[in-house]
């Protein structure tokens, strides 16, 4: 049985995401955890943001928002965690590609430069949102070809389909990169010092 030493709250934090790299920083961390998806149009609500000129750490926060908000009317007693993760490419956002085609192309783009990953963070309790957070790390690729593209996508496979930019640096993805500069729990998509720090303070966590 798990035993979970820190952890002070009357209930499990849930974590309105379905992400693997999210669930093991809280599992690493000592945080039990429920997984509570949010159902939550994420492409219709960027459109929207995007079409009123909304920038990526814009859209990062409102969607993280969005998630916890939607969560935390289902299970309004608990504390819900919502996080989001926008990719910036000289001031244009890149989202989740929707195929391999368009996976490509976007490493293509990213070939040889250094682009931004802003992560979001929302926690709330009873539909209303109690602390929020976006952290930034910068990420450079190395110079790489189509026959690399080609060699990394069929080996990474559809999970490619699941992150900004398509790559997890946890995994193969890792290969595409000179320098990363940032928090490496940013760079996985949950900013997970400040919301340490939260739970501390609110009294979820040991001080």
């Amino acid at each position: 049985m798990t035993t979970h030493a820190l952890w002070r709250g009357t209930a499990p934090l849930v974590l309105a995401s379905k992400s693997p790299a999210r669930r093991a920083l809280l599992a690493c961390a000592g945080i039990p955890f429920d997984v509570v998806a949010a159902n939550v149009d994420e492409r219709a609500v960027e459109a929207a943001l995007r079409a009123k000129g909304a920038e990526a750490a814009s859209i990062g926060a409102h969607l993280a928002r969005a998630k916890a908000l939607a969560v935390s009317k289902l299970h309004p007693g608990r504390l819900v965690a919502g996080a989001d993760q926008t990719l910036e490419l000289d001031g244009e956002i890149l989202s989740k590609p929707r195929d391999l085609a368009e996976a490509a192309a976007q490493l293509a783009r990213l070939s040889g430069r250094s682009h931004k990953l802003y992560s979001a963070l929302c926690v709330a309790r009873a539909g209303a949102a109690l602390f929020e957070t976006v952290e930034a790390a910068t990420l450079t690729c190395r110079a790489f070809g189509a026959d690399f593209i080609d060699r990394y996508l069929a080996a990474a496979g559809a999970a490619v389909l699941e992150s900004v930019g398509g790559y997890q640096v946890e995994g193969l993805g890792i290969n595409l990169f000179a320098r990363i500069e940032g928090d490496q729990a940013t760079i996985l998509g949950l900013p997970l010092l400040p919301l340490l720090a939260f739970l501390r303070q609110e009294g979820s966590l040991a001080e």
